[in-house]
């Protein structure tokens, strides 16, 4: 998500380990009984070379919930998504055969206080600010910010600034609503997506500023309670993050431009972000800062 500095929430970390335990073949290069959930695996196994925190295993943090992105609410519930799949297949060209998933509150994620795991995968925006404390991968996805909205309400551009907006806290999406928006009420921050859309549907906040890709799919998940009426461009994109100083970050980074120049990326989002989003986000209106076309 795409974050910046905020108090850490008091969040415990949940850990699991993604087991093997049968073959999995698309018709690529396969050679290995490595199987992570329902991803289709692709490229050929052990071709890089990882030092990695746990022998055998790649370590990954996120920050969950992220439909689409993990599906699941926890480490051990999940099977797929499209950051889950992309660390599959990172593992798997890596030769590891397991996932050690730890789930963490997003500004300890970005923090650089922790350095006890491989890469996080949390739609992670990459900022200068961030690159000072971690080493980030090359961009994966553009990002943009979408207006999340009550169904039925009349908020656009031209009124978005009188009226009350929530936030998640300690993400960019924060950050632009409070310096480049400059609403004239109170900005509400969330610890989570879904206790901030709960608000907006309970009537405690009138829009919602936060990642496109990830509100796309509440539409779907709240019925229609809700709809996303615009977006901003930040002409920003998410990566892989490691820590400071990482050893990997020469092979990771390889892995990853492999991921996006084979298809594997494109595929993985048409497969599970498609699903999610239920819509197509290019057809969203674009918004300016300040109202007008």
């Amino acid at each position: 998500m795409m974050r910046a500095a905020a108090a850490i929430a008091s969040l415990a970390v949940s850990v699991t380990l993604i087991g093997v335990t049968s073959a999995c073949d698309d018709g690529g290069s396969t050679s290995s009984n490595a199987r992570y959930g329902d991803c289709p695996i692709s490229g050929r196994h052990g071709e890089f070379q990882l030092s990695p925190r746990t022998a055998g295993a790649l370590t990954v943090k996120t920050t969950l919930p992220a439909p689409g992105w993990w599906n699941g609410d926890t480490p051990d519930s999940i099977e797929s998504g499209y950051e889950y799949c992309m660390a599959a297949n990172i593992a798997y060209r890596s030769g590891l055969d397991r996932l050690k998933v730890e789930n963490a509150p997003f500004p300890e994620v970005v923090s650089g206080r922790t350095t006890d795991f491989d890469l996080a995968l949390a739609q992670i925006t990459i900022t200068p600010e961030r690159s000072k404390v971690a080493e980030f991968s090359p961009p994966y996805l553009s990002s943009t910010l979408g207006v999340l909205i009550r169904d039925g309400e009349k908020i656009d551009e031209d009124n978005i600034r009188d009226v009350r907006i929530g936030v998640a806290e300690g993400t960019t999406g924060e950050e632009f609503v409070e310096k480049r928006l400059k609403p004239t009420k109170p900005v509400t921050a969330f610890a989570n997506d879904p206790a901030m859309v709960t608000a907006l549907e309970e009537g405690r906040i009138d829009a919602v500023v936060h990642d496109t890709t990830i509100l796309l799919a509440y539409p779907q998940k709240r019925e229609g309670r809700v709809r996303l009426v615009g977006q901003y461009r930040t002409d920003q994109g998410y990566g892989a993050l490691y820590p400071k100083g990482s050893p990997n970050k020469d092979e990771l980074d390889r892995i990853i431009r492999q991921l996006i120049d084979d298809g594997t990326l494109t595929k993985l989002s048409a497969v599970y972000l498609g699903a999610a989003f239920g819509q197509d986000p290019a057809k969203i209106p674009y918004f300016t800062v300040g109202g007008g076309s």
